[in-house]
């Protein structure tokens, strides 16, 4: 009896632990019946599950730094950002942030898989380098925070950005590893900085972490306002607009545009939860799932993965089905 209610007990403690697992920006995807976690982490991190509550560890993306780390980011160490995940033409297209914190140093890489079963043997992560870079005071943008999307035509444009001047899309070459040539640019949201503040000065429109999802025909773009990484000081949001067009510009609820300040509020912290942000969005077996990390006002601010179902409103916004933050 003792060594059962020990199993019991056991079983029980890594129910609990994996569905209260630390991260931070997570984004996933599934791949047959296994669904896929990656986030922020050395390396990248990584986790797998049957049914998107119980989490399992699994190898880093990369066990070393991009060779390239180094030359964007000094003394890196191998610590990698916001990743992106997308199958694509038979492919896994995980795209990734080498940044310093509250710099624009900051640079966006690829790598590419077949699988993301680590026991296939056909399982290996290919770096691709460098799609996006930016560079202090040539650059009021930062490169970091990347989102593949591909609009109507399937024309592929990849989102991101943090703090500066807003968040930014960049049309990108058909192989999906560079910058298309004529360049196509757009600003997809922006807050307003004060004007009086030096260019290498991230500033204080606090915007990052665009996330573009298609439903019907509108493109939807969630965004995180506020501050992240700080504990009981996090005051991570998630607001969002939408546009018939991939490109935007994309407006709220109230018709104020994205680029002018605007965002209708779906997620954000509360007594216990400081603050919550960095979503990704997908449609998962005909159901309709926003994910992000909240920052856990009982466990000293810890960054936890929140999963919640999304339900839509009859003008076709949406809101959270449950209040997953209580």
């Amino acid at each position: 009896m003792k060594t059962l209610f020990t199993f019991f007990s056991l079983l029980v403690f890594h129910s609990l632990f994996a569905q209260n697992i630390r991260v931070h920006d997570p984004v996933a995807i599934k791949q047959g019946d296994m669904y896929y976690l990656f986030c922020t982490g050395r390396g990248i991190s990584v986790f797998s599950s049957p049914d998107l509550k119980n989490w399992e560890k699994e190898p880093q993306v990369f066990t070393e730094e991009p060779v390239w780390a180094d030359d964007v980011a000094v003394d890196f160490n191998n610590h990698i950002w916001a990743p992106d995940i997308t199958f694509h033409n038979g492919k896994y297209y995980l795209y990734y942030s080498v940044s310093a914190f509250a710099k624009n140093t900051s640079a966006i890489g690829l790598t590419i898989n077949t699988t993301l079963d680590a026991d296939d043997p056909n399982y290996k992560w290919e770096d691709q380098g460098i799609v996006i870079q930016s560079v202090p005071n040539r650059d009021l943008w930062n490169a970091i925070d990347p989102n593949l999307i591909f609009d109507e035509n399937d024309t592929p444009y990849l989102a991101f950005g943090s703090f500066w001047e807003g968040l930014k899309m960049v049309k990108l070459s058909e192989d999906l590893k560079a910058i298309a040539q004529p360049q196509e640019w757009h600003t997809i949201a922006r807050r307003e900085r004060s004007f009086d503040l030096a260019d290498a000065n991230p500033g204080d429109a606090a915007l990052e972490a665009p996330f573009i999802f298609k439903k019907g025909d509108w493109y939807y773009e969630f965004l995180s306002w506020d501050l992240c990484c700080r504990g009981e000081n996090s005051t991570y949001k998630v607001v969002v607009g939408r546009s018939k067009s991939a490109t935007g510009p994309y407006v709220d609820k109230n018709g104020i545009a994205l680029n002018n300040g605007g965002g209708t509020l779906i997620i954000e912290g509360n007594e216990n939860w400081y603050g919550a942000g960095h979503n990704s969005t997908y449609t998962f077996d005909g159901k309709d799932y926003i994910i992000f990390h909240a920052y856990d006002a009982n466990d000293n601010g810890a960054p936890k993965l929140k999963i919640a179902e999304l339900q839509w409103d009859t003008e076709g916004w949406p809101t959270l089905k449950d209040n997953v933050l209580d």
